[in-house]
């Protein structure tokens, strides 16, 4: 679909949106957006240490539950 799209269609197109725009308009979106895929990483990072460490962590025993240890003990 947009692989027929040369530079010189780029060029107009930039010049479209700086036209809409403005340079400050756009300068502001950039950031924005930087902050934002800053921000997608991070958590991104959390949400794998968060992971490992839950990975990392032993597990409960369920083979004895307080109820059977109560049964057991009454059973004798």
């Amino acid at each position: 679909m947009f692989a027929n799209i040369g530079p010189w269609q780029l060029l107009i197109i930039l010049v479209i949106v700086l036209a809409i725009f403005g340079t400050k308009r756009l300068s502001t979106l950039g950031s924005d957006l930087g902050k934002s895929v800053k921000g997608f990483r991070s958590a991104m990072n959390e949400a794998e240490e968060t992971k490992e460490q839950l990975d990392d962590s032993s597990d409960a025993d369920f083979d004895n539950t307080p109820v059977e240890e109560n049964r057991d003990k009454t059973d004798v």
